[in-house]
């Protein structure tokens, strides 16, 4: 008996109304519930303020090009998949969208048949990474990472930077694993790796350790692994 796979809500981000609907109707047939936008900007706000699990994002976009979108949705919601829609001979726009985090791309003209299987084939693999986070409990209160504030259960509240914010998301997505201080440089900061920055994510991680209360806390939120980076420590609910 084969098994029917869940239902899951797919952006569509496609100028060409035609194409746009007609993926919509191939996705929706296979069980999948769509959203649409025909410009780009519409398709980054509705992928950053919507809920959905995966982006089909063509490249070539009013309002934003698909590659400004798409390095957007990399900062803001990095475990996101997206699959890229790029036309047969940009083989270069391809390579740069995959360097730039696209989990796969589809070449025009496809196959719904295709389509549909590169869909299945992204999702099944999302299972295995960490979800996005909006909201994390700590020991004594809670962090709101879109209000970008740390409230404690005493009264007492903390600001965070956009930074902290999007260095306690990417540690909060993939908790329970220990990343290193070169990997926060290239996802966080986006730069390259470089021995002598790695002090940039020391100094940003004891500012935001000293918000979280980490150090009077008996129960620790992101735990340093001697050698080897950070972990953090505690589920999101």
């Amino acid at each position: 008996m084969v098994e029917t796979p869940p239902c899951r809500r797919i952006l569509v981000v496609e100028d060409d109304r035609s194409i746009r609907e007609g993926i919509a109707d191939a996705l929706s047939f296979h069980g999948h519930a769509v959203v649409q936008a025909g410009r780009g900007d519409a398709g980054l706000d509705k992928a950053l303020h919507g809920s959905c699990d995966l982006v089909l994002l063509d490249l070539v976009l009013p309002g934003a090009d698909g590659l400004t979108v798409l390095r957007e949705l990399r900062r803001a919601r990095p475990t996101l998949p997206v699959i890229i829609l790029t036309a047969r001979g940009d083989e270069t726009d391809r390579v740069r969208g995959l360097r730039e985090g696209a989990d796969d791309y589809v070449v025009k003209p496809f196959s719904v048949r295709e389509l549909v299987a590169r869909v299945d084939a992204v999702l099944r693999r999302s299972p295995e990474r960490p979800t996005d986070v909006h909201r994390l409990a700590i020991p004594g209160g809670a962090v709101d990472l879109e209000r970008r504030e740390v409230r404690f259960d005493d009264g007492g509240c903390e600001d965070l930077s956009e930074k902290e914010v999007e260095l306690l998301r990417y540690l909060a997505a993939n908790s329970g694993r220990v990343v290193s201080r070169e990997e926060l440089l290239s996802r966080v900061w986006g730069v390259p790796s470089r021995r002598t920055e790695s002090r940039t994510v020391d100094m940003h991680m004891a500012r935001l350790r000293d918000k979280l209360r980490d150090a009077a806390s008996p129960s620790r939120v992101v735990t340093t692994v001697r050698g080897k980076g950070y972990r953090f420590e505690i589920r999101s609910p």
